[in-house]
């Protein structure tokens, strides 16, 4: 058995060295000392992982302005949305960033510690969790805005930020870099001791921290304590696989940033050991589940993440719905294994566009092109990241899920809802946590107005709500907003009530038809059982359920034998009993 602080020790010698390590190791025993005597009874807290995450964790992705309202702070109109519209239905919250910001839509933090006031204050965040929901909160710590504090003292050359950044000489061969962004990987800046070249991997406006330097650890700990101690209880890591940089390296998933992240995973063990990790790493899968780590005994966890963004899913969902064949999802969703200790976060839309890298391998290249094509003839934009020889390629499609699936020219078509409520249940049906984007709920579509505006392609999919305008398309039952939001509550509530959907029940892809995606979801005691059937084509499909009478929990009635699922048809049919 290895205690947390043993973990500790052994992450600091492996960052810094054994002499570094000694001191470093007593600065981080004062901070946790210090945090033990504030909040003694997070310390306490020792629950098993399959009881802090159930069947009934669904996570909304939302910002803290998604809904407004005149002269009210954003985060009391986004608590008062969700009580009166999904409290029944969603437990979590992940909060997009809600600091302070220079650009990106809060990703770039000019400061860690404080609420944007635009939104509230960290009271408006604590009354979320006084009202029961479950918060995610970013930790945006691979890179700061230039407009922080901590860069501005880089750049009138003062202690301790001098040395927070990494600075580089321009003429450096840094081909070998991956790259995420067809961008210049360095900014020049003028600082007073004269003009600087920094490591930018995103933006001009996003300076990447220099996790080399010991104290920018301590700092970026005290962040993730003071998180913590402002009610997480999922700290969701950007962009981590970029962290540590070396230079004639990848740059990318590197050892040092695995040994960071097992490291903060051992002060959360000594302090607050219910507080879940995440990591967000849009790469391919096996690239993508090596932050799970290794399982621990003694604490029920893994020792890095608990939670892995499950990247892969949304390109080959996409792929399922355009050609209305399932069978390349249906192959890979047979490989995943949930580790013990851990699971996926399932998710299909998000904030960001959907990438594409996570389907290399898996999808050709012509397939990989029709999801561009589509995606450019619905109103859409295609995101490029730079390659090593001076090509790009493609990194992520811009555009509304609903968009995606929807032709914007012709909207409102007979199976537009259906194809939509499609994905989703595909999304809700594989095991993990499922991720809900906001405006999956209503089955947004593209903002054009948003995109002319700031010139980003993401803004397509980021579009706010006047909270009057939102509701009021809900109160329309002829809607398809109020369509999509009946199906989705619909969904939600079914799930939360049956154990299968567990994220550590066991589950079993069956091959029943191709354009059938067909998850067998069995409750960790074994005792119920729930296919979930997903039509992603147009056509009706044919085939034979597995023995045995099979009730149809969405809509009612029952099934056995021979059975046709029409067009974009969703079932989730419960066995009767479990004999097989």
């Amino acid at each position: 058995m290895i205690s947390p602080q043993d973990r500790i020790r052994r992450g600091l010698n492996t960052l810094y060295g054994a002499e570094q390590a000694r001191e470093l190791e007593k600065s981080i025993s004062r901070r946790l000392d210090a945090f033990r005597t504030h909040y003694p009874e997070k310390s306490r807290q020792h629950t098993p992982l399959a009881q802090l995450l159930t069947q009934r964790d669904a996570i909304l992705i939302t910002y803290g302005d998604q809904f407004q309202q005149p002269g009210r702070p954003h985060l009391r109109t986004l608590a008062n949305f969700l009580d009166r519209h999904l409290h029944d239905v969603m437990d979590g919250v992940h909060l997009l960033p809600f600091f302070p910001y220079s650009s990106d839509d809060g990703f770039s933090v000019i400061d860690y510690k404080q609420v944007d006031p635009a939104l509230g204050d960290w009271k408006d965040v604590a009354r979320l969790t006084e009202r029961g929901y479950r918060l995610m909160f970013d930790a945006v710590i691979n890179h700061i805005s230039r407009e922080s504090a901590w860069f501005q003292g880089f750049v009138r050359g003062e202690a301790p930020w001098r040395d927070y950044f990494i600075v580089v000489d321009p003429n450096t061969d840094l081909s070998q870099v991956v790259r995420p962004r067809a961008l210049p990987l360095l900014t020049p800046v003028q600082t007073a001791d004269g003009v600087k070249h920094v490591w930018t991997t995103f933006s001009a406006d996003q300076i990447d921290l220099n996790y080399a330097n010991p104290q920018v650890t301590l700092a970026i700990i005290d962040v993730l304590l003071f998180y913590v101690a402002q009610g997480a209880q999922i700290i969701r890591l950007d962009a981590i696989a970029y962290l540590w940089k070396t230079i004639g390296a990848s740059c990318i998933h590197l050892p040092q940033t695995h040994a960071m992240v097992k490291l903060w995973r051992a002060i959360l063990d000594v302090v607050a050991p219910d507080i879940l990790l995440i990591t967000e790493t849009n790469v391919p899968h096996r690239e993508n589940i090596s932050y799970f780590g290794d399982y621990l005994p003694e604490t029920g966890k893994t020792d890095e993440a608990q939670l892995v963004y499950n990247f892969t899913l949304a390109p080959l969902t996409l792929h399922a719905l355009l050609s209305g064949d399932a069978s390349k999802l249906s192959e890979w969703a047979a490989t995943l294994e949930t580790p013990t200790g851990a699971t996926f976060f399932n998710f299909i839309a998000s904030h960001d566009g959907f990438g594409v890298r996570p389907a290399e391998g898996i999808l050709s290249k012509n397939e990989m092109q029709m999801l561009v094509d589509r995606t450019l003839a619905h109103g859409g934009q295609v995101g490029y990241k730079a390659n090593p020889d001076g090509s790009r390629s493609v990194y992520e499609l811009n555009i509304t899920l609903y968009d995606f699936l929807n032709d914007p020219d012709r909207p409102d078509q007979p199976t537009d809802v259906a194809r939509f409520l499609a994905s989703q249940s595909i999304l809700l049906s594989l095991a993990g946590v499922p991720g809900v984007y906001v405006h999956s709920l209503f089955g947004s579509r593209n903002c054009q107005r948003c995109y002319q505006e700031t010139g980003r392609a993401r803004s397509l999919n980021r579009e706010k709500f006047a909270r009057t305008d939102i509701e009021a398309r809900l109160a329309d039952k002829a809607s398809h907003q109020a369509q999509v939001f009946a199906g989705y509550r619909r969904m939600l509530a079914v799930r939360r009530q049956h154990a299968a959907f567990h994220p550590f029940g066991k589950q079993k892809i069956m091959d029943l038809a191709p354009a059938v995606f067909a998850a067998l979801r069995t409750s960790p005691s074994g005792d119920e059982q729930i296919l979930c059937l997903t039509n992603v084509g147009a056509q009706p499909s044919a085939f034979i359920l597995p023995p045995g009478k099979w009730q149809n929990l969405l809509s009612g009635g029952n099934r056995s034998g021979e059975m046709t699922l029409a067009g974009y048809e969703t079932m989730w049919l419960q066995a009767e009993r479990v004999s097989w």
